[in-house]
């Protein structure tokens, strides 16, 4: 039997069910990336007898919820291997279209299913050209607005809390962006699941253990978005936040407006998987970027350190928004075509 799943602009078909992944009629004779589980298929049984290179090996941080990688290539970059440290491993073609997962126990599919919707699909929109932020998106009218930020910034939550109060969600942690012809950037939507730490969701629900754990053996929790929460639909940007560090002042939570060059450096180190890229791709990622600066409104979200102040911090984003995608819109109109 196979599943089929539309995930950040890829069409997927896949031998076993995925968990959080969204459901989608296989599109035939078409698949952006096919999905092998447990069994191994021969194409990644022959690229594991090829000549292999350590590319990088991840130093571990005592505990990160996602375990110590190690990438490695096979048969001069034809394949690629993602290794972790609990045992669950990822072979991926050089186009990023064909995929084995395998695990080993304790593990079980819902262990892996968390690298299929984070890192290991980081991996395959590298090697597929596309850029992404590390950010969560919700959609504000007919545009996306894209939180950005480092880890444990509150990306997740900040959505979430944006979510809880019917404001639609397009992606969680991984926030593709597609370049079009005319200038203008689209977000990918990811998958209908938004995943929170028990502080997170004890401040937005009043009980860290309101929400199901993503797997019996990790604490982080998810915020299903099933509910018609969850926009699958793809979504010009419309403007581009980065959270900067919480603090206690009175004009907190606050929006800063930011110079080009502060909006491409922030954009720049906010990149998913940027460790990836060598030195020219390094350099058209740049490009893609200032573009991205040029075209859209980038500014600096800062919150307040009391976790009871989100509701504030959710009216400033939507309030700010409208009124910069309306300009937007209205200089767009204006230019000459």
């Amino acid at each position: 039997m196979i599943f089929s799943y539309r995930v950040y602009g890829f069409d997927c078909a896949s031998d076993v069910p995925i968990p959080g992944y969204s459901p989608a009629p296989l599109p035939s004779p078409h698949v952006d990336l096919a999905i092998s589980i447990g069994s191994q298929p021969d194409w990644a049984c022959q690229a594991l007898t090829l000549p292999s290179r350590l590319i990088y090996a991840e130093p571990p941080v005592p505990g990160a919820l996602i375990s110590a990688c190690t990438l490695t290539s096979f048969g001069s970059d034809r394949f690629f291997e993602l290794a972790y440290g609990d045992g669950a491993r990822f072979v991926i073609d050089n186009a990023g279209t064909r995929l084995w997962a395998a695990w080993s126990p304790p593990l079980i599919i819902d262990d892996l299913a968390i690298y299929l919707r984070g890192s290991v699909m980081g991996f395959v929109l590298r090697r597929r050209g596309i850029t992404s932020l590390h950010a969560s998106a919700v959609r504000m009218g007919a545009h996306a607005v894209v939180l950005c930020g480092a880890t444990e910034s509150g990306k997740s939550t900040t959505a979430a809390a944006l979510g809880l109060r019917g404001v639609s969600v397009l992606s969680d942690d991984i926030v593709p962006l597609r370049e079009e012809e005319n200038g203008a950037y689209q977000v990918e939507p990811g998958y209908p699941w938004i995943c929170l730490w028990p502080e997170s969701v004890r401040n937005l629900l009043g009980n860290p253990n309101a929400l199901p754990r993503l797997t019996p053996s990790w604490e982080k929790c998810y915020l299903s978005l099933n509910n018609g929460a969850f926009d699958s639909m793809r979504r010009p940007v419309g403007a581009i936040y980065v959270l900067a560090p919480r603090n206690s002042d009175l004009n907190t939570p606050r929006i800063e407006e930011m110079s080009g060059r502060e909006a491409v450096l922030e954009l720049v180190q906010n990149t998913y998987m940027n460790w990836l890229l060598d030195k020219g791709q390094r350099a058209a990622e740049l490009d893609v970027l200032s573009r991205l600066a040029s075209n859209v409104p980038v500014r600096r979200l800062i919150p307040h350190a009391d976790p009871a102040r989100i509701d504030l911090l959710c009216d400033l984003i939507v309030r700010d928004s409208e009124a910069a995608i309306g300009r937007q819109s209205l200089v767009r109109l204006a230019s000459p075509r």
